[in-house]
């Protein structure tokens, strides 16, 4: 991804960079002009300074220049520029120091941990091995790094770096902050204890020579102020973050429990049953087959209530226009086992392409077989005539192109079943996309997360237009790319709202 492309991406989703400044009259010129080169938005908190910093800002055009007349520390730059970010409609805050340390080309992996983790607070990790500073940050940054952990039980390999990106609308207590160094390690237990994911990200540093080094810190009363912090912040913990921590852990336990009772065991004591009695009755008839899909279409509107009601909060953005009374072929990303619940609301008309695991399962194995689903190991063309007998009664056959949940929450290669089935029958195909599945339940847990997820659609692509990109191998990768272009802009609009 080249500067340019960084440029427009950070704005897309809401990211800015703020660098808090006190007499940084020598380096702060360079620091801005290098940033503007990755980011468009930039708030310059200039603290009080003394020396010309502010007459250098002065000349830089582009940026957000804050600056008021007396010092009051980073602490307090910081709670500046985050309630200016917030007032501009910033949902990320990347934070730099002005003194030349943080390198403006880590910028675009701070982007990239945050479309990994949305929602997220990004710390850059730093490596002061072999510098003249190794000794002394060594120390500093272990001793905090143990503080930290006794204070939200969390482990950080850099809790004292400055180069971080803030998720603005999660920044739990930041108005209380103190107004020194300090403030960023508050920021960090607090954001641990009221649940905001951190990960760490390794970063490139520079420690200038002494005689060019500007640094305000001083050890004996920074030390000791921080030390009374830490106290404080222990006791805090007692009686304010480990609560919080036990109440989350409640709430995850109770989502599952309820989960259990509301979803599982109903599918597997009632719903389950009573189909194997009413198919046992008599022969299994086109009309039965009908029923059951009707009565699946009620019972997973209901579950997808259920999982509402426990926090997966459901967007339809579907257009009005999408008709899903013609039978088609519908491809949609697939990230989670909520796929199918959300997809399987759209419509009773509907079936799926679904792997040996669900076709032979011992519980809802039965509901799937007699809905006419079919395992893809069977192979495309020997479903055809299948395919061909649903599409006749009015059906519309659902495929996931990746084949399998995405682990990584990215689009996967596509394989080539979707557009065959819709060239042999003749059918347009329905683009789906859902996003925010894979957060609410990964593919690797069991734990349901609160999220926000949406579905969205495209207009139809009929037979004739997905002809023109080429033969199947080329329609394939057409619909494999315009899947990954989609999942982007989504999320990019998704996830400033997290």
């Amino acid at each position: 991804m080249n500067q340019s492309d960084v440029r427009a991406l950070l704005h897309r989703r809401g990211i800015c960079v703020i660098i808090p400044t006190y007499n940084n009259v020598g380096t702060v010129g360079r620091v801005v002009s290098d940033v503007l080169d990755y980011c468009q938005d930039v708030f310059v908190v200039d603290d009080g300074s003394t020396d010309g910093t502010t007459a250098v800002l002065q000349t830089i055009a582009g940026i957000h220049h804050i600056h008021y007349d007396r010092n009051r520390g980073k602490g307090h730059a910081l709670k500046v520029g985050f309630k200016a970010a917030l007032e501009a409609g910033f949902a990320y805050a990347i934070t730099m120091d002005a003194d030349g340390q943080h390198s403006a080309s880590d910028i675009p992996a701070f982007l990239d941990a945050n479309r990994r983790w949305p929602g997220s607070l990004i710390l850059g990790s730093r490596s002061v091995r072999g510098t003249a500073e190794a000794k002394g940050s060594r120390f500093a940054n272990s001793f905090s790094n143990f503080w930290f952990c006794v204070q939200t039980f969390h482990r950080l390999s850099d809790t004292q770096t400055g180069f971080r990106l803030y998720p603005l609308k999660r920044l739990y207590g930041y108005r209380l902050i103190t107004a020194r160094y300090e403030a960023e390690l508050e920021l960090l237990v607090f954001a641990s204890w009221h649940g905001v994911a951190l990960h760490s990200i390794p970063i490139n540093v520079y420690y200038p020579p002494k005689e060019e080094r500007v640094s305000h810190f001083r050890p004996g009363l920074d030390f000791t102020r921080i030390s009374i912090l830490n106290t404080f912040l222990c006791i805090l913990a007692l009686v304010y973050g480990l609560p919080l921590f036990l109440l989350r852990t409640a709430a995850t336990i109770l989502r599952m429990l309820a989960a259990i009772l509301l979803l599982v065991l109903p599918l597997v004591c009632i719903f389950t049953p009573m189909v194997k009695i009413y198919f046992s009755i008599g022969k299994a008839t086109e009309a039965k087959q009908r029923w059951l899909h009707r009565l699946m279409y009620r019972v997973l509107r209901f579950a997808a209530l259920v999982i509402g009601a426990l926090g997966v909060r459901f967007r339809n953005h579907i257009s009005s226009d999408t008709d899903f009374t013609q039978p088609s072929v519908i491809i949609c990303n697939h990230q989670s086992q909520l796929d199918l619940i959300y997809l399987l609301t759209l419509t009773p008309r509907l079936v799926f392409l679904t792997n040996d695991r669900i076709w032979n399962n011992p519980y809802y194995g039965f509901i799937i077989r007699h809905a006419e689903y079919y395992p893809v190991s069977r192979g495309i063309t020997d479903l055809m005539p299948h395919f061909e007998s649903l599409v006749k009664r009015g059906y519309s056959i659902a495929i996931f192109p990746e084949g399998t949940r995405s682990a990584d929450l990215q689009i996967g290669s596509f394989h080539r079943g979707a557009a065959f089935v819709a060239d042999e029958l003749g059918i347009n195909i329905k683009p789906l996309l859902l996003y925010g599945t894979g957060r609410a339940l990964h593919k690797h847990s069991i734990v349901l997360h609160s999220n926000k997820v949406c579905l969205e659609s495209k207009p139809v692509i009929t037979p004739e237009e997905l002809q023109t990109k080429g033969g199947l191998k080329q329609q394939t990768r057409y619909l494999q790319d315009m899947y990954a272009d989609w999942l982007s802009e989504v999320s990019d609009k998704m996830d400033r709202e997290v």
